[in-house]
C-alpha cells in the first residue's frame, strides 16, 4: 500500500526535464506507428526533482500514453509491500544519485504497485553487498485512461550523506512494458548502444540538497 507525505513541497531547486526511449526502442515504436496508423503507446515521460527542506529529495514521474497498451504492476497486497527486488523487469521509475567525483552511487526502484528497491554500488555494477537500506521511501500513484503519475520521496538518510547544501549528480529513467511484453526504456540521456542506467555518463542532472529548517 503506498503511503502519504507530509512534508511541504519545496521551493527551490525544482527542475522539469523529459526522458526519452533509448533509440532502439524509438525505432521500434516509430515503424509501429507507420505501419498500424497508431500512436506509440507512451507518447511522453516528463520527470520533476527538487530539493526538500530536511535534506531530502521528492521526484516525480508523469506519463502520457495509452495505458490500454501498457501493463502497469496493480497495488502490492499488504504482505508483499515494501522492498523488492527486480521490479525493473516490469513497469517502474528509477533514480540514480552520486556524489561528483566519487565511483559509487546508489539505485532507487519505484513500482506502480508501492514496491520499492534500494541499492549501493561501490562502482560501475559493483554492488556493495552488505549496504542495506535504512530509510524507506515514500510513494503514491495514480492513474488515469490516457495518462499516470508516480510521486516518490526519499528522506535525507536514503541519500548518500552529503554535507547541506551539497551536490548531487542523478539519473533519471523509467522502464515501460507495453502489453506485448516488450519493455521500452526511457532516460534523460543515453549514453550506450545499448540500454545502461548505470553508464555515469547518463548522471547529467544536477541537485543541489537543502539544510534543513530550523523547528
Amino acid at each position: 500500500m503506498t503511503s502519504k507525505s507530509n512534508t511541504a513541497p519545496a521551493r527551490i531547486p525544482t527542475i522539469t526535464i523529459g526522458l526519452r526511449p533509448h533509440i532502439a526502442t524509438q525505432s521500434a515504436t516509430q515503424t509501429a506507428a507507420l505501419t498500424e496508423d497508431t500512436p506509440p503507446a507512451v507518447r511522453a515521460i516528463l520527470a520533476t526533482m527538487h530539493a526538500l527542506p530536511d535534506g531530502g529529495a521528492r521526484f516525480v514521474f508523469e506519463l502520457e500514453g495509452d495505458r490500454a497498451r501498457l501493463r502497469i504492476p496493480p497495488p502490492s497486497p499488504p504482505d508483499t509491500a515494501g522492498a523488492a527486488d527486480e521490479l525493473w523487469r516490469h513497469t517502474c521509475f528509477e533514480v540514480f544519485v552520486a556524489m561528483p567525483g566519487d565511483e559509487a552511487y546508489r539505485e532507487f526502484n519505484f513500482s506502480p504497485s508501492g514496491q520499492w528497491a534500494s541499492y549501493a554500488f561501490k562502482r560501475y555494477r559493483e554492488r556493495d553487498e552488505d549496504f542495506t537500506p535504512t530509510a524507506v521511501p515514500s510513494i503514491r500513484f495514480a492513474q488515469r485512461t490516457d495518462s499516470l503519475t508516480l510521486e516518490a520521496e526519499l528522506p535525507a538518510a536514503a541519500l548518500p550523506p552529503v554535507a547541506p547544501g551539497a551536490d548531487l549528480r542523478i539519473a533519471l529513467s523509467a522502464v515501460i512494458e507495453r502489453s506485448d511484453g516488450k519493455l521500452e526504456y526511457w532516460a534523460v540521456h543515453h549514453p550506450a548502444a545499448q540500454p545502461d542506467f548505470h553508464h555515469r555518463d547518463g548522471f547529467v542532472l544536477i541537485l543541489s540538497t537543502a539544510a534543513a529548517e530550523a523547528a
